[in-house]
């Protein structure tokens, strides 16, 4: 598989929010961060039902008043799912 990944990936440990309208909020782990976007842990209990190319809004839990972000699932598998950000 090529790697289409533009900016280095960071492990890094947090919590976030994930909003979208057919779910409301969902609380999910974050793995990874990079500049371009991020890789959150979603446990089989927490089917989102969404697909790649769906859009949602992330929010940081671990940072007060964090902004609310766009962002599109580029990929998802078992364990969760790689988000891009969509920044104008």
């Amino acid at each position: 598989m090529t790697e289409k990944r533009e900016d280095i990936r960071t492990e890094f440990s947090g919590r976030v929010k994930l909003i979208h309208k057919s779910f409301g909020e969902q609380e999910a782990k974050l793995h990874d961060l990079s500049n371009g976007g991020l890789f959150v842990l979603v446990g089989e209990e927490q089917e989102l039902g969404l697909e790649g190319g769906s859009t949602l809004k992330v929010q940081s839990l671990d940072i007060e008043d964090a902004p609310i972000i766009d962002a599109e699932i580029v990929r998802l598998e078992p364990r969760g799912i790689a988000l891009k950000f969509l920044l104008d």
